[in-house]
């Protein structure tokens, strides 16, 4: 399960250029990676690649990429506040991207980061919107509706 982790995460990285640079993927990546050493320590051992091991990497996916935008959000916020360096709009938006966008509407509306730059809150709308389509189609796809 840790090859099948590792491979995705990589993959991401290569894919999408710009989380190369973003810090906060970087402990999103070594959270999923630590996961699943864990998981597979207490027997969720999986063939790599195998549908158990994709269906075991949601669940800590979620949960990581949601607390690292959070943290994200806060960092921004903060630096904000004290006029240092800020994280990118286009950080921001990768990780709202990658499943991050509960947190990333939850840290708006608590930090009040965000909320009243247009050009932002239209990004987050149409990522928003990508998602809820995405999720349309795989619960078709996989009959649920």
């Amino acid at each position: 399960m840790i090859l099948t982790f590792v491979v995705v995460l990589v993959l991401a990285l290569f894919v999408v250029r710009p989380l190369q640079k973003n810090a906060f993927f970087m402990l999103y990546f070594a959270l999923m990676v630590g996961t699943a050493f864990v998981l597979e320590k207490y027997g969720y051992r999986f063939a790599p690649f195998s549908k158990q091991s994709f269906v075991m990497f949601l669940p800590p996916h979620f949960v990581w990429i949601n607390f690292v935008t959070l943290l994200a959000y806060m960092a921004d916020k903060r630096a904000a506040q004290k006029g240092d360096w800020r994280v990118s709009e286009m950080n921001l938006h990768l990780l709202e991207l990658l499943g991050g966008s509960p947190a990333a509407f939850v840290s708006q509306k608590i930090f009040h980061h965000k909320t009243k730059k247009k050009s932002f809150q239209m990004f987050f709308l149409f990522v928003l919107a990508v998602q809820i389509t995405i999720v349309y189609y795989a619960c078709q796809i996989l009959k649920i509706i």
